[in-house]
């Protein structure tokens, strides 16, 4: 049964606290829309975008509903930032630089050179980029790609760069600009912890939740991620400080550097000769991530303050129009200076007041709880919590300073999820009796008590359906509550796997390019945290590969952990086995696409092979299915 069909209707409580929020904030002011609208230059008729087999990759005509008005199932701010992120078509930014918006979750940049194009951020997926490329050049001319830059180590800024350059335009020359760090971050952001980032990433961004007013409305920072071929081109040009100026087909650029600000490695650009700032992630017109949904680094509120400072210190008596890699631009010198102040703020009071509470001896929960952002910021919008949230991040900025551990010992060595449940089920007097209970918190409004007490029945009796369809309806509302995207959607997938069952992970986050960008290095602890420790406790294997053009790796298993050293490294240790081959064979086998019965026609095996099938039969896969609301 469709999603939709079981979801209900919002309850008076809810109803009446959207309907509070259209007095509470500014609704008539529609700057925002005027300059989601500027320099509209034209869209696609049908923008659904097609992959390879004539999937559907992206669709924003699914959101056409949100031209009506908004229903009490959604709150109307989101309401109204959903409207804003639909926006979609090519823009004038200002003379010679061009945005595609509403084509993926992000902005793809074109900046218009001597001879060509400077693409900057090329989407997630290859075919949302080539149609973004499509269309501008539909308006602007068949001009060639002449530079591409990747502002972070994010998937969305550069997933789908094979859809406007191929490697062999990089070959003969086209340069791939990022920032220092940019290809470490992004490949193991993607790899060490993937799979898990990519599982959860499903709730943030509601993928398998029904577009609708009681589905998914928005991420906030856009409207979802597209789904397609997502790909990965090294770069062939490091900005690595501030104040580094690069040329690239006649356009000047000067970089700043922001590392630990939204990504580990980010940069600011700005284009002296035409007055415009890129701020990349840093400023866009909602309060960002401190900390993802999906988990991430824990960001630096005080360093993202600081470099915001900064821009505007370099860089604003150049500027009349500041844009970045999400949402619309802001022009006029002194609205920008506005908008980077109070972006300045949000995060430093953020970070200022978390640290203030925390000294005062209060927890992360209790912060959160008490924390009240200044009225000028409220009234702002691009300061609303639409992607991350002044609850969240509040928590991440203590997670970054004191961790998880809240300093009371009653709190150090809680039971697991299951083992609680079951015995705070006991104690509040049986299942019956918590639902009993937990239904007339529900008529009364108290949803977030109702998700939690219920939720110790769940995780007690994972089958009980009573349970399961009460846990649903509170998280609906609470979605349907919500002003921050990503806890709507998140709600709102948690109700869909209780009632129909998990619906897994509709993206992958360890793709081919991602894989052959890793160092060695990287390759090897990425194989490192996939060993079943307790089933190799027993296990003492080495390994040594030498490699054809003399670099040599030492690898052993001992006491369940999997170490490996370069060089010299590991020569105290007798190899069980050792192996002469070409890195590509290495990385075959690594990697699992060659097995090791068949190395023995590609390379000089000297020892036991059946110790690296035992080595790697060590290995276990990661389950990108796994359950979240349920044990």
């Amino acid at each position: 049964m469709e999603q939709a069909s079981r979801s209900k209707a919002a309850q008076a409580q809810i109803a009446a606290a959207n309907k509070a929020v259209l007095m509470r904030y500014p609704f008539d002011d529609t700057r925002d829309f005027d300059d989601a609208s500027r320099g509209w230059l034209g869209s696609l008729e049908d923008s659904r975008v097609l992959g390879a087999q004539g999937e559907s990759v992206w669709d924003l005509d699914a959101y056409a509903f949100l031209g009506g008005d908004c229903p009490e199932t959604v709150n109307p701010s989101l309401w109204r930032q959903g409207r804003l992120t639909t926006r979609h078509g090519l823009f004038e930014v200002t003379e010679g630089i061009y945005q595609v918006r509403g084509f993926d979750l992000s902005n793809m940049t074109l900046v218009e050179g001597d001879r060509g194009i400077v693409v900057i951020d090329p989407l997630v997926s290859a075919e949302t980029a080539a149609a973004g490329l499509a269309l501008y050049r539909a308006h602007r001319g068949v001009r060639p790609v002449t530079g591409v830059l990747y502002t972070h180590s994010h998937v969305d800024h550069f997933g789908g760069v094979r859809g406007v350059v191929t490697e062999a335009d990089v070959a003969g020359g086209v340069p791939v600009i990022a920032p220092e760090g940019f290809l470490e971050h992004a490949v193991s952001e993607n790899v060490y912890a993937g799979t898990a980032m990519a599982r959860r990433a499903a709730y943030m961004f509601g993928a398998a939740l029904p577009k609708g007013p009681q589905g998914q409305i928005s991420a906030g920072l856009g409207q979802t991620a597209s789904t397609g071929s997502v790909g990965l081109i090294p770069p062939t040009l490091t900005v690595t400080r501030t104040g580094q100026t690069e040329t690239v087909d006649g356009i000047r650029m000067v970089f700043q550097m922001t590392p630990g600000t939204e990504a580990p490695a980010e940069l600011n650009i700005h284009f002296p000769d035409r007055a415009a700032l890129c701020m990349a992630e840093n400023a866009t017109h909602n309060l960002h991530n401190l900390l993802t949904l999906r988990g991430a680094e824990v960001r630096d509120a005080r360093v993202w303050a600081r470099y915001l400072t900064e821009a505007m210190e370099l860089y604003l008596a150049g500027t009349d129009v500041a844009f970045a890699s999400h949402h619309w631009p802001v022009w006029g010198r002194e609205r920008v200076r506005g908008f980077l102040s109070e972006q300045r703020d949000a995060y430093a009071y953020l970070h200022d007041q978390t640290l203030r509470m925390l000294n005062q001896g209060l927890t992360a929960p209790e912060i959160a709880e008490r924390m009240e952002m200044p009225p000028a910021l409220e009234r702002a919008w691009h300061t609303h919590g639409y992607y991350g949230s002044v609850n969240h991040d509040t928590k991440a900025v203590y997670q970054r300073y004191l961790g998880w551990y809240d300093g009371n010992p009653a709190r150090l060595w809680a039971y697991p999820p299951v083992e609680s449940a079951q015995r705070y089920v006991e104690f509040m007097g049986g299942a019956d009796e918590v639902l009993r209970r937990a239904r007339a918190s529900f008529e009364e409004g108290d949803y977030r008590w109702v998700v939690e007490v219920v939720n110790h029945v769940v995780f007690a009796d994972p089958d009980n359906r009573q349970a399961r369809a009460l846990q649903a309806d509170a998280l609906e509302q609470l979605g349907y509550g919500s002003e921050n995207g990503t806890w709507r959607n998140s709600f709102l997938m948690a109700a869909l796997e209780l009632r129909q069952g998990p619906v897994g992970t509709p993206t992958v986050a360890v793709v081919p390019d991602l894989l052959a960008a890793l160092t060695l290095d990287q390759l090897f602890d990425a194989l490192a945290i996939r060993v079943d420790g307790p089933g190799s406790w027993d296990k003492d294997v080495t390994v040594r590969w030498n490699l054809d053009d003399g670099r040599r790796v030492t690898q052993w298993l001992r006491n369940g952990v999997l170490v490996h050293s370069f060089g010299d490294g590991g020569q105290d240790r007798d190899p069980d086995i050792e192996i002469a081959l070409t890195e590509e064979d290495l990385r075959a086998v690594l990697l699992g696409t060659v097995p090791p019965s068949e190395l023995a026609g590609r390379a000089r095996i000297t020892g036991d092979p059946s110790r690296l099938t035992e080595l790697l039969g060590c290995l276990t896969e990661p389950d990108p299915d796994f359950a979240i609301v349920t044990p």
